[in-house]
């Protein structure tokens, strides 16, 4: 326990973990920050965010900003008089003016090896590009997107299989973790703070449905990887006769043919070729469908071989 007076900056689930090491550790959180209730699903019913369900359990007081650098928004923070901000998935950039009010500073815990995949979506992007290793940094704040000085690092492998939705929670956890050393080291006055290499970044933006499109002419290693980086949002997709078709699960296969085209469908799923070889399809969901495995959907829908996927087919 510090003995700090803290204020934390979060929105979503990845966000939880890192909330709930600090009220075990009987940090003294004197608010909780976090984004409006948002409309969701089919009903638009509006929903509390995750960090804000978690707070209010714990009766520790809520403010939820609609724009966080607003002058009315950046007082009201000024009164909770923070020793310390702590900043995990928030989910908007915080003015200078914000970043001066606690003395000890305010603590990013993002989800990437800095200064790599900076931005808002690190978690996929690792994982659509290929990447064998991830990890968390905690960073202390500048009025920059994610470009302050390094606190503390932690790295991980990325398994070949993970998919974007098992590396967020494994990588929340750690994240929580790592924010209670880096919270010891500074008490203990042993944080050295390092400065980014800017030679060594690169951008994760924000995903959008678009962001999912399979291009069939892509090596079968690059279409696996958009699958695992996709989930659950938007998720890899293509078109099938005209209708949206999400594939959740695929792995490479032998065969070639015209980049879209399938080649062989059967108890082991439907063969697609691709760019440089072919990919087998082992789960997918038709728009207005439920999700099957590629055995059960063949029951329902037959696809014949030479069918090419693809919304310009």
């Amino acid at each position: 326990m510090t003995g700090l007076r803290i204020v934390f900056m979060g929105t979503p689930q990845f966000a939880c973990p890192t909330l709930e090491r600090l009220i075990l550790s009987g940090e003294k959180i004197v608010a909780v920050v976090t984004q409006p209730d948002r409309p969701k699903g089919r009903g638009q019913k509006e929903e509390p965010p995750p960090v804000k369900v978690l707070a209010q359990r714990h009766g520790i007081p809520v403010f939820q900003p609609l724009k966080v650098r607003t002058p009315d928004s950046v007082e009201r923070i000024r009164e909770m008089a923070p020793d310390l901000i702590v900043v995990a998935a928030f989910g908007q950039i915080l003015p200078q003016s914000l970043l001066e009010i606690p003395p000890r500073g305010c603590i990013n815990v993002h989800s990437s090896l800095l200064p790599r995949y900076r931005g808002a979506a690190p978690l996929n992007w690792v994982i659509i590009n290929g990447e064998t290793e991830t990890g968390i940094t905690t960073m202390l704040m500048d009025a920059g997107l994610d470009t302050g000085d390094i606190l503390l690092m932690k790295r991980t492998p990325i398994d070949p299989h993970e998919d974007a939705t098992s590396l967020h929670d494994r990588m929340a956890l750690l994240g929580g973790d790592l924010l209670v050393e880096t919270l010891e080291l500074l008490m203990a006055g042993k944080l050295l703070p390092m400065k980014q290499d800017e030679a060594q970044t690169c951008y994760a933006p924000l995903l959008r449905k678009e962001s999912g499109e399979i291009d069939w002419r892509k090596s079968p290693v690059e279409i696996e990887n958009l699958v695992r980086g996709t989930i659950p949002w938007p998720g890899a997709h293509t078109q099938l006769n005209g209708l949206l078709l999400k594939l959740f699960r695929v792995r490479a296969a032998q065969g070639c043919g015209e980049p879209g085209a399938v080649l062989t469908t059967g108890k082991e799923g439907i063969q697609v070729a691709c760019g440089d070889g072919s990919i087998m399809i082992q789960e997918l969901q038709l728009a207005g469908k439920k999700r099957l495995p590629a055995r059960d959907f063949l029951a329902g829908y037959a696809i014949p071989s030479g069918l090419r996927l693809g919304k310009d087919i």
